[in-house]
């Protein structure tokens, strides 16, 4: 049987059902200001875009964006200065930001290095 779900001992469904002003007195203080404050155009519009069309794919810029219970399970774009990386909102991620799940840099793989890369590699026999 699978666990079920809770956020600060809240049921997924209680959360659906919260205003954003409740929502927002259960999230760490960072977010709670930023919701405070309200949301730009830009993340509103993406937030009817969500309540729209929920199964569709949505490319977005909105990095610092607060992820709220109304945005479950949407398939989001979320850019990260290069491509869009998917990201599908699961409910583990309320609270969160869209920028964390979207990495900016990436993981850095060295090699050996080429021929003439340095003096000591005069020496290496080339096969």
């Amino acid at each position: 049987m699978a666990r079920e779900f809770y956020y600060k001992g809240k049921k997924l469904e209680e959360l659906k059902l919260m205003s954003l002003d409740e929502f927002s007195r259960i999230i760490p203080s960072r977010e709670r200001r930023s919701i405070k404050r309200g949301f730009s155009d830009r993340q509103k519009g993406l937030l009817e875009k969500i309540k729209q069309k929920p199964d569709k794919f949505h490319k977005t810029h909105e990095r610092d964006m607060v992820i709220i219970p109304q945005m479950l399970d949407a398939n989001l774009g979320v850019f990260n200065g290069k491509e869009f990386v998917r990201v599908t909102i699961t409910p583990e991620m309320l609270g969160h930001r869209l920028g964390e799940f979207s990495l900016t840099r990436g993981r850095v793989k060295h090699s050996n290095p080429g021929a003439g890369a340095t003096r000591g590699s005069k020496h290496i026999p080339l096969k």
